[in-house]
């Protein structure tokens, strides 16, 4: 039977004064298993705060190698990490972080096939890519699934984040927002920049809503807008469009 060590409970004592989060809670968050799909600006403080908070098993899957570049906003890494795996050397960052976590290292590009083996075998994914064949791909086996998905986004100075509780078989999807019109892969940071800390705001929400899901608390909004230059924050619902190609796929 699964049960908190002391180790855990003195871990996350804090976390456990918090009403919401009791014992049973924890549990629930130890047992838990999180697919992190992209180990880059958003998946470092995702990751982070996942591990931190006892999340039983993170898979995390990235198939680039660790560069200069990607140390401005990329949390995980250090200089001695660079030509490295990113998805091993964010194991190991992790790992010496919260060794009571069980943390899996998958060094593949995402495609159908392996894909679709991560998504059913996890309770939630964590969509921390930066392009839209990726996404379009992760959003449409979540749903097929019916895995909860937490899709996160940030360019320049804004972001945004897409929470679908796919367990809703009425709930829309990211396509029913962005329709999939073959997008250009090449809007990312690498091409457009973006402010270092604003990865983290996005990673750092991704990571509370993922908690949420989980425990089955909270009014979590279907997508919100940050702006980092004005710091405002805005929160909309969308619903199923008549259009979307995995919503409607009969």
């Amino acid at each position: 039977m699964l049960s908190l060590s002391n180790q855990e409970l003195i871990r996350y004592s804090r976390q456990l004064l918090l009403p919401e989060i009791d014992e049973n809670a924890q549990l629930k968050l130890k047992a838990a298993r999180v697919l992190i799909i992209g180990l880059g600006g958003l998946g470092s403080p995702a990751a982070f705060y996942l591990a931190a908070s006892g999340i039983g098993q993170l898979t995390l899957v990235d198939h680039d190698e660790v560069e200069l570049s990607n140390l401005q906003r990329q949390i995980l890494y250090k200089v001695s990490h660079i030509g490295q795996s990113k998805s091993k050397a964010a194991g190991k960052t992790l790992q010496a972080l919260n060794n009571q976590v069980s943390l899996s290292s998958i060094s593949e590009k995402l495609d159908e096939q392996n894909a679709k083996s991560l998504i059913e075998n996890c309770d939630l994914v964590l969509d921390c890519s930066d392009n839209f064949k990726t996404r379009y791909l992760i959003n449409r086996l979540a749903k097929q699934f019916a895995k909860p998905l937490v899709s996160g986004a940030a360019m320049g100075w804004q972001g945004q984040l897409c929470i679908v509780d796919n367990k809703d078989d009425n709930a829309p999807c990211y396509e029913c927002l962005f329709a999939n019109q073959g997008a250009s892969s090449a809007l990312n940071c690498d091409t457009l920049g973006v402010i270092s800390p604003l990865l983290g705001v996005i990673g750092a929400q991704q990571a509370i809503a993922a908690i949420l899901l989980l425990l089955g608390e909270g009014n979590l909004p279907q997508f919100l807008q940050f702006d980092a230059q004005s710091f405002k924050q805005s929160a909309f619902s969308f619903a199923t469009s008549q259009t979307c190609t995995v919503c409607n796929k009969r």
